[in-house]
């Protein structure tokens, strides 16, 4: 199994690439750090014995993104799993060199533009596509019109509801094409994602409220390797189970709004 893993520098990516090391899936590991990559690659190693390879990409830019996905296209005759795993939240505003709001499209555009571009590959290998939504994105408030939330109260929490939203969508639109396309909330966990703010100060200190970065990372690969990952298409997962999905991430006519936006957005119209 040929299984591409976005955000797998550190936290559940990384975790993730170690458990499916271990189940002898052929890892190919993509991150914004090369040494970072190096040392999960050296622990996967050890792990499964095969060396993972890595493959460097800033999803802050939609050139790397296409930059990557033409070395996945070069390398790979087929593509068994693509978990799209990289994001970030951040309180503060920021902007990408393409002009987006840095959540939206790290979260969002960059996976749905890597994820358009491997199209045709994934659906000759009958691929999986797993991508780590969250609970969040109940909290959504998506506007395909402004996703950047230019027009709307900026809120770095907001917006981060807002790009988990579009994942669940995302993920709907991907089943009505006939992908065998999940995602999930991993879970509350103890990592470095939103490292500083206040919820994340509170989950490594009050006992009980986060779990080991490997819980998170079990419920990927079980999307990966479980029939569960096959049988439920477009479902939104929380512990292994599908989850009964608010409006708001699986509308399919919301879905297909934030399609043809993200399309826009990532230069695919026309």
């Amino acid at each position: 199994m040929i299984t591409v893993i976005t955000g797998a520098g550190a936290g559940i990516g990384a975790a993730s690439a170690l458990d499916l090391a271990r189940r002898g899936h052929q890892i190919v590991l993509v991150g914004r750090t090369p040494d970072r990559l190096r040392a999960v690659a050296d622990r996967a190693e050890r792990a499964g014995g095969s060396r993972p390879d890595t493959l460097v990409a800033d999803f802050s830019s939609l050139d790397q993104v296409r930059r990557l996905a033409a070395e996945l296209l070069e390398r790979y005759e087929r593509i068994d799993v693509l978990i799209n795993n990289a994001g970030v939240m951040t309180p503060e505003r920021r902007t990408t060199v393409d002009g987006n709001e840095w959540m939206m499209q790290v979260n969002h555009l960059a996976p749905f533009l890597l994820t358009n571009l491997l199209l045709d590959r994934l659906a000759e290998s009958s691929a999986r596509v797993v991508t780590t939504s969250s609970r969040a994105a109940k909290t959504g408030r998506l506007d395909p019109a402004d996703l950047s939330r230019e027009w709307r109260r900026w809120n770095g929490w907001l917006q981060y509801g807002d790009s988990k939203q579009a994942n669940a969508l995302f993920t709907v639109s991907l089943a009505e094409r006939g992908l065998a396309a999940t995602c999930l909330h991993p879970g509350v966990l103890k990592t470095g994602f939103a490292e500083g703010t206040f919820f994340m100060k509170v989950v490594w200190h009050l006992p009980g409220m986060g779990e080991p970065v490997e819980a998170g990372a079990a419920r990927i690969v079980h999307l990966a390797t479980h029939s569960d990952g096959v049988d439920h298409p477009g479902r939104y997962f929380v512990k292994n189970a599908p989850a009964r999905a608010p409006q708001n991430m699986s509308d399919p006519a919301l879905a297909a709004a934030l399609w043809d936006a993200s399309r826009a957005a990532t230069g695919l119209s026309g």
